[in-house]
């Protein structure tokens, strides 16, 4: 255990074991609530000194209790005294609902032990707030408390969900033959990686122009076709209608169409749908869009072993680079085979400074 703060002395206490228990307990409950929400997963458990648990709960998506005030009021008067166990730093301020430090201490809880802290400006400090209203707080870290709000830490920090730019190519960088066909580039190994990439997204995002012309349905299968439980919102962007008879509109994840150009405002709409991770899957056109406007955090490329020359279409647009000098460098961070294929997961690099620079 590592203490963060401490407003008052402790009394004894739950055993170290109860605590331990507690957690691991805490952390199935968050589960529970929703992966695609703007909110973190979040569960709370409450002991007595004897390490007898008198109330749980978990928060179950945006403008609905929090963790902590569901396992208060399954405890009642029982809470007075208790010593709360939670997977993230209760929140110090007031959004749809009231600040969790208010209601733990109005409840009379002795002590706090958290697992994450809130990585959030408006919302940390909770732990801070309890120790100065005498709570005795400490921090209990835990590997899989900071994997369950990994991806909202990472969105609340940016300001906007994590964007990856998957590019399926051939060697010379055409994502498409002269005559537009493009079925397939890739091997199937590749295709099956690319549908278990969308179902751990939150979000796969097109143009309409690639959904105009490719008709593509957007959703996440496994083997034989079937589709994968996990299915990410599939969205659209662009002003352009879709016709009622589109792939898109069979079964699959909800369909958003936002009727925007704007990278920045399809990001700020995302978010508050819960979106933490998204896939740009659509042509150049639109991915060329969110890289210019440095909304790109990973390029994901699946790289096949063949040739279409120049009179196939081009992965990448116009960048808008005059010379060497200005070219985009990235990093790479892993590569892989898949079948026949190559799989190369990159990240962009801060722009070089020029010899003047130097």
């Amino acid at each position: 255990m590592t203490d963060l703060l401490r407003g008052r002395a402790s009394s004894a206490g739950p055993p170290p074991a109860a605590l331990a228990d507690a957690l691991r307990r805490a952390v199935t409950l968050a589960r529970r609530g929703p992966a695609r929400d703007p909110n973190p997963r979040v569960g709370c458990v409450l002991l007595d000194d004897r390490g007898r648990t008198v109330g749980e709960g978990f928060h179950a998506g945006a403008g609905s209790p929090h963790a902590e005030v569901v396992a208060l009021a399954g405890a009642g008067t029982a809470a007075r005294g208790c010593t709360a166990v939670v997977t993230l730093e209760p929140c110090a301020h007031t959004g749809r609902t009231g600040p969790c430090v208010e209601a733990l201490h109005r409840a009379g809880v002795a002590a706090v032990r958290y697992a994450v802290p809130d990585p959030t400006p408006s919302a940390g400090g909770g732990a801070a707030a309890l120790a100065a209203a005498g709570v005795d707080v400490a921090r209990l870290p835990d590997d899989e408390a900071e994997e369950l709000v990994a991806d909202w830490g990472a969105t609340s920090r940016r300001g906007r969900p994590h964007v990856t730019w998957k590019i399926a190519s051939t060697l010379d960088g055409r994502v498409a033959a002269a005559d537009g066909s493009s079925r397939w580039i890739t091997s199937p190994e590749a295709r099956a990686a690319a549908h278990a990439l969308r179902s751990r997204v939150d979000a796969v995002v097109v143009g309409t122009g690639t959904a105009l012309t490719d008709d593509p349905a957007l959703t996440a299968r496994g083997p034989r076709g079937r589709l994968a439980l996990d299915q990410p919102l599939r969205v659209v962007v662009g002003a352009r209608d879709l016709p009622a008879d589109a792939r898109l509109h069979g079964p699959g994840g909800q369909v958003v169409h936002l009727r925007t150009h704007d990278p920045a405002a399809v990001l700020a709409d995302l978010r508050e749908r819960g979106a933490h991770r998204v896939l740009l899957e659509g042509g150049p056109t639109l991915a060329g869009a969110f890289w210019r406007a440095g909304l790109v955090d990973e390029l994901l490329v699946h790289l096949a072993p063949a040739l279409l020359g120049a009179g196939g279409a081009p992965a990448v647009p116009d960048l808008g680079i005059p010379d060497i000098e200005g070219a985009a460098r990235l990093e790479l961070v892993s590569l892989d085979r898949l079948g026949p294929d190559l799989q190369l997961r990159l990240r962009p690099l801060p722009a070089r400074p020029t010899d003047l620079e130097v």
